[in-house]
């Protein structure tokens, strides 16, 4: 059921976003607590404001109201992904060369499963990451466990 809520948010807001400029990071909906939360991340080019935030917010709840799909009880949140936000695809990390970042590898890179440093180039299927010492570290995205920014 979670999947199926999951699934037609997704679908309204890719149709809804970017005539606002916005796209869509991800959609949870889970139970917290004594409740569910629909946890909406939404992202752009440029900083996520407040009030879009409370755009998406509002054209979501009213969406939500019409169709009625959502059976149970739950709290709404809209928010950008963060300062810290995940890296989770190829295009991330061309989006955000020249920034800060951690990557956790699958397998010891140099005796290293976690590297951290600046996201210095993305050439085709390699990602280059500048550690603090002034080295570079390969890898490609498959290797990758889990790869976020960094402030």
């Amino acid at each position: 059921m979670s999947e199926l809520i999951v699934d037609k948010v997704k679908d309204f807001l890719q149709s809804l976003l970017p005539s606002l400029g916005l796209e869509l990071f991800d959609v949870q909906f889970r139970r917290e607590g004594h409740g569910w939360v629909l946890r909406v991340f939404i992202d752009s080019e440029s900083a996520v404001s407040l009030d879009d935030c409370s755009v998406v917010s509002r054209e979501l709840g009213r969406y939500l109201d019409v169709e009625d799909f959502i059976e149970s009880a739950y709290h709404l949140e809209v928010s950008s992904p963060g300062l810290e936000r995940p890296l989770r695809s190829r295009e991330d990390f061309i989006r955000y060369c020249g920034k800060s970042a951690k990557v956790k590898v699958h397998e010891p890179i140099d005796g290293r499963k976690i590297l951290e440093g600046i996201i210095e180039k993305v050439e085709d299927e390699n990602i280059s990451l500048k550690l603090a010492d002034g080295s570079s570290v390969q890898f490609t995205f498959e290797m990758i466990n889990k790869a976020r920014l960094t402030i």
